[in-house]
């Protein structure tokens, strides 16, 4: 979080999709509901392990998905909040 503006919920949200592989896994998860790690790992191609594995842990810290008992990642109520600002960028181009 910014120091400069800690409770701007806009610089929280522009943290938070900061980077493409997080965009393209709340993209990925909001179409899908629910995907399991390898799955993910296909539909991210060029993504490595090691970064999946962070930005879904991030992703879950924030409460953005959900770990399933089962081992699949499911978005949460949280998560689909971020479908007009994603529909948003696809429409921008």
């Amino acid at each position: 979080m910014s120091a400069k503006h800690p409770q701007c919920s806009i610089t929280r949200v522009a943290e938070l999709l900061s980077d493409t592989w997080t965009i393209l896994i709340i993209h990925h998860m909001i179409t899908q509901k629910t995907l399991r790690f390898c799955e993910l790992e296909r539909l991210l191609e060029g993504i490595s392990t090691r970064t999946l594995t962070r930005k879904l842990e991030s992703l879950e810290e924030k409460n953005i998905i959900s770990k399933q008992e089962e081992g699949g990642y499911s978005i949460t109520d949280r998560g689909l909040s971020l479908k007009p600002i994603l529909k948003s960028m696809e429409k921008f181009v």
